[in-house]
């Protein structure tokens, strides 16, 4: 009997990917050069200190990939935290942990190609937004539906090209400072500024910074592409999120001493200023490019995970049947797919002006959710199974809790707000599924 067997699933997927394939996926939808975009927003919360939001961010992280490494073990299938939360905890709380997810994972997409078109705006300054839109959706739309190992072979590429192009500016922005740009030497103030320095500063930073830690976690609506068996989803998990974190606190590091004493035309443009003020005009433009490719990345990861998390719930009748829909011959969701990319457009061109409301209402539902995991991994481990690793499966969940639960009483309200209408669109949607059809899953512990 399979591993899917046992949960009362039957293998529909095709298991194409090994660990490297998942810790490339991880580090591609994290987008190693995500600080680019939001940097100027972060810089602005922090009061500067840019790579001490990205650490609170990253430990808050760790607790989470912890759990999520924790459930993949026990719980091989798709559907990430939905299938997680659903097992672990209770059948309801896994369908609001699904509701909150998918208000990350489908909104993703529609603000990376925001920011990927707003980064081409200075060299094509006659092309709409909406037009970059539609391309892009189309893109990654037809490379998800043709199969996971198109995917996989993409996503490789793009990281080479990210990563050169990262190294590229860590090499001249040091060599900028040194030469008297700047703070004119890497300095500890974008670490801990006493004269700006409280806690609410940081979190509030944080609840924007985290949005470039979201990616992780999807690599387990993989699962049940994976050939490695249940320990490769929680290898790749951590392995890429510690490798993206340390990325994003050098780059911003560099970033934020370079920018000490410039004034900047607007935060959305604020880091391809800095690299132009470095470098000129070339490191500029690479900046730009390399952004632009690293966000269609990341919206092609983006929209694998949510298919896959749409795919999982409409398998067990919380969402409609036909989301569950298998191409016979790539073996991908492709109705999932091609409806999310159709959101992606509507949303992307709603929000072209509000990215940063945008960037909150993601991180909030995908923070919501992580707090249900969390919960999740002490009962399924430590009161259902009477684990004795407390550090494991009590203190380190009780911990991202905590911090998790933080970042979010610090968000901006309004925020908070729209992120409320979402579960109470879901609370509605679960009454009339449960109450009024009828219509009981029953999931296979």
């Amino acid at each position: 009997m399979t591993s899917l067997e046992q949960f009362g699933y039957r293998q529909e997927l095709r298991r194409a990917l090994t660990v490297r394939d998942l810790v490339v996926y991880g580090i591609v939808f994290m987008v190693p050069i995500a600080p680019f975009a939001v940097f100027g927003f972060v810089f602005e919360q922090a009061k500067g200190m840019v790579p001490l939001a990205y650490l609170v961010g990253v430990v808050g992280m760790f607790f989470t990939a912890m759990s999520y490494a924790s459930m993949s073990r026990a719980f091989p299938v798709a559907g990430s935290v939905y299938s997680y939360v659903g097992r672990g905890l209770h059948e309801a709380a896994g369908f609001f942990a699904g509701w909150s997810i998918l208000l990350d994972y489908i909104l993703v997409p529609a603000l990376i190609y925001i920011f990927s078109a707003v980064s081409l705006r200075p060299l094509f300054p006659s092309v709409p937004v909406a037009a970059w839109l539609i391309v892009f959706v189309i893109f990654t739309a037809a490379v998800n539906l043709l199969g996971v190992r198109l995917t996989a072979r993409v996503n490789l590429s793009i990281l080479a090209l990210q990563l050169a192009a990262l190294a590229i500016f860590l090499v001249v922005g040091l060599l900028a400072l040194y030469r008297g740009q700047g703070a004119g030497s890497l300095t500890l103030k974008p670490l801990y500024d006493p004269a700006v320095f409280s806690i609410a500063t940081v979190v509030g930073a944080t609840s924007i910074a985290v949005l470039s830690f979201l990616g992780f976690d999807g690599i387990s609506t993989l699962a049940e592409e994976s050939l490695g068996g249940r320990e490769s989803v929680a290898r790749a998990t951590v392995a890429s999120l510690l490798l993206v974190g340390t990325l994003f606190m050098v780059q911003t590091w560099i970033a934020a001493d370079l920018a000490r004493g410039w004034r900047f035309s607007s935060p959305e443009t604020m880091f391809y200023e800095i690299a132009g003020h470095a470098g000129g005009p070339p490191l500029r433009l690479l900046v730009i490019v390399a952004n632009t490719i690293a966000g269609i990345a990341n919206a092609l990861a983006a929209q694998a995970a949510v298919s896959r998390v749409l795919y999982a719930m409409a398998r067990d009748g919380r969402l409609p049947a036909v989301l569950a829909r298998i191409h016979p011959r790539y073996r991908t969701p492709h109705v999932s797919t091609l409806i999310v990319a159709g959101i992606s457009v509507a949303v992307g061109i709603l929000f072209t002006s509000h990215v940063d409301d945008l960037t909150r209402i993601v991180n909030f539902g995908a923070l919501s959710s992580f707090l249900l995991l969390h919960l999740a991994v002490i009962n399924h481990f430590v009161i259902r199974g009477g684990s004795r690793a407390w550090f494991r499966h009590l203190l380190m969940p009780l911990a991202g809790f905590a911090v998790i639960g933080y970042v979010l009483y610090e968000m901006d309200s309004a925020a908070k707000i729209m992120g409320a209408v979402w579960i109470g669109a879901g609370v509605i949607y679960f009454a009339v599924l449960n109450f009024v059809l009828r219509k009981p899953v029953a999931i296979e512990l």
